[in-house]
């Protein structure tokens, strides 16, 4: 049996690994989960810093390439998508509008979506003591980036370029864990921002999808 193509270096927790996770499995690239175990500091090992200068998840290497390693989940989904997708099921056309778009929705991801609901779960859930003004802010920006996703996909049945791309594919994770769990009390998701909801609901129900979100599953139980 041959190696696996690809090792990704990710997290059984942590939802950023899991999205590249969903565009391997969608491509039929075989490849090797390792999670690190952030409670030993695996993360900042000099073994894994070689790999990643940043000391985070995910990162992934392709044996297949000289084992090129690329880091940072946006970064291993473009480079997946431009060497490897040949039917360009998950990318857009090559014009610099419809890529510039694509970023767009991929840099609001990284930049907003991630960062603003880390931030409240660390607040609302994991802070070691509560605090009010850090709830509220942060709870606040996942209202509101939930409404900015509301207001194209009421409007449009994908992010760009009227097709699934890994704009889409990029916001599953958080949306699984924040739509429910990071929203400022009284806010129900599916009341106000129904047609996330829906999208959201659809993605979810992509094959590759249910699959790697299983894997997480199996994973956060052998922790």
């Amino acid at each position: 049996m041959s190696s696996p193509q690809f090792t990704l270096y990710s997290h059984a927790g942590g939802p950023n690994g899991h999205t590249v996770a969903f565009l391997l499995k969608a491509l039929d690239l075989s490849y090797e989960t390792k999670y690190l175990d952030f409670a030993k500091g695996e993360q900042k090992s000099d073994a894994y810093l070689s790999r990643c200068a940043n000391g985070r998840i995910p990162a992934l290497v392709d044996h297949a390439n000289g084992d090129f390693t690329v880091w940072e989940s946006k970064a291993c989904m473009l480079y997946l998508v431009a060497k490897y997708d040949n039917e360009n099921k998950f990318g857009v056309g090559s014009s610099p509008e419809e890529q510039a778009l694509l970023s767009q929705w991929l840099f609001f991801q990284a930049s907003g979506q991630g960062p603003y609901f880390g931030q409240a779960a660390h607040f609302k859930m994991f802070a070691p003591e509560k605090i009010p003004y850090g709830i509220e802010r942060y709870t606040k920006e996942v209202e509101r980036v939930a409404g900015v996703l509301e207001s194209v996909l009421s409007k449009q049945e994908w992010l760009v370029s009227n097709k699934l791309t890994i704009a889409d594919l990029s916001f599953i994770t958080w949306n699984n864990f924040g739509l429910y769990a990071l929203l400022p009390e009284g806010v129900n998701a599916e009341e106000k921002f129904p047609a996330l909801v829906a999208w959201h609901k659809k993605l979810l129900a992509l094959p590759y999808v249910a699959e790697a979100l299983k894997d997480r599953e199996e994973a956060m139980k052998a922790k």
